[in-house]
């Protein structure tokens, strides 16, 4: 059974039907974004109906449009002509075909492919005065009616046009490695020997919720104590628009209260949970992409094949603390979603069979969105 999701004109003119509103990110390919379209050419006055796919970047809420400045800036966009016909033929997934057969000719299905260097939908989580969108990566679905596909000088009105936000998403690899491993050693002045510092993660990847386990190892060859170890999780966010920032926010921030005293060596796993629910106050943390307002949690680290396109990433961060100064070491982190079980293929793509049609010719499962 398929969930299709349903959007129309505010005319009636045309409607928007999309199967699903997540679409995989394999890091070597991206799961095609498919749809149908309903046409009703009587309405048209001699125009045409184009369908766009859009990834844009929001860093200004819509009420700070007062001068006509737009703060959305398009990272990427491609549209099709689908009425009239353009004469292009491609296969049609069993979705399309399921719904061509209940919108008959009036259905005109579109697909289109997402590059894989695009980043994942991710929102800035805002602050509790905020208003708006919130800013970040999105992906849009819009269907319109005008006499060109992309002319400055058209006007198309809001009541000619119908829209559904739709998200880009990366699962966690079924296989994980060993974590990382990194080490420093540290020599202060009026101490004739240094303090090694040694700290490893159990395992690659960690699932948001679950605790991370830092294993610390400390030879302290110095003649100070270490008084405390503390362990936090900072999260990277790389926002490239004119120029490229990174941004980093402090997500889980833990202090222990172990001692080193001096020429003794120490090892000990310690566990820390960054949460979403723990950080609801930072304005600007990054969250991945969410639809409406239904929950989510720490933006997902982005894979990419390029690391220089992360556009998410964590750090661990562990520090020792000497009564006279301290020692830092960082490890990478990264955290991300499981595969649900059951919605997704090996490949990752979702397995409806078949959409139901009832006889008087609507689709069960339609969500409807305002």
């Amino acid at each position: 059974l398929f969930r299709v999701f349903k959007k129309t004109s505010g005319n009636g003119h045309i409607t928007l039907y999309l199967g699903k509103r997540d679409f995989v990110d394999h890091v070597g390919s991206v799961e095609a974004v498919d749809g149908v379209i309903k046409v009703d050419p009587a309405g048209l006055e001699g125009r045409k109906v184009f369908v766009y796919l859009a990834c844009a970047f929001r860093y200004g809420s819509d009420d700070l449009d007062v001068i006509g400045l737009s703060f959305r800036r398009d990272i990427w966009i491609k549209r099709v002509q689908v009425y009239p016909p353009t004469g292009e033929s491609t296969a049609k997934t069993p979705m399309q075909e399921s719904l061509l057969k209940k919108v008959g000719e009036q259905g005109c299905p579109f697909s289109f492919q997402l590059p894989t260097d695009l980043p994942c939908s991710v929102s800035l989580q805002p602050g509790p005065n905020d208003a708006g969108k919130a800013c970040g990566v999105d992906f849009e679905v819009k269907g319109y009616i005008a006499n060109e596909a992309n002319n400055a000088d058209e006007v198309v009105e809001k009541k000619d046009t119908c829209r559904l936000m739709v998200r880009k998403i990366q699962f966690a690899p079924a296989s994980n490695k060993a974590g990382p491993k990194a080490d420093i050693s540290k020599q202060f002045m009026m101490t004739d020997k240094p303090i090694h510092l040694e700290a490893s993660l159990e395992k690659e990847i960690y699932y948001h919720g679950d605790p991370i386990t830092v294993t610390v190892k400390v030879n302290n060859e110095t003649t100070k104590v270490v008084k405390k170890i503390k362990v936090s999780v900072e999260q990277l966010t790389n926002v490239v628009l004119y120029s490229s920032d990174t941004y980093a926010k402090a997500v889980c921030t833990e202090e222990f209260g172990e001692t080193v005293n001096a020429n003794s060596t120490f090892e000990k796993a310690f566990q820390i949970t960054p949460m979403l629910a723990s950080n609801k106050e930072k304005r600007g943390l990054a969250v991945d992409g969410r639809l409406k307002d239904e929950d989510t949690n720490l933006a997902s680290t982005t894979l990419s094949m390029n690391i220089i396109k992360k556009i998410v990433f964590f750090y661990t961060i562990l520090r020792i603390i000497l009564f006279f100064s301290d020692v830092t070491l960082e490890l990478p982190l990264t955290l991300m979603s499981p595969k649900p079980a059951g919605e997704y293929s090996d490949s990752g793509m979702q397995l409806p069979l078949k959409c139901f049609l009832n006889e008087t010719f609507h689709l069960i499962k339609i969500n409807s969105i305002n």
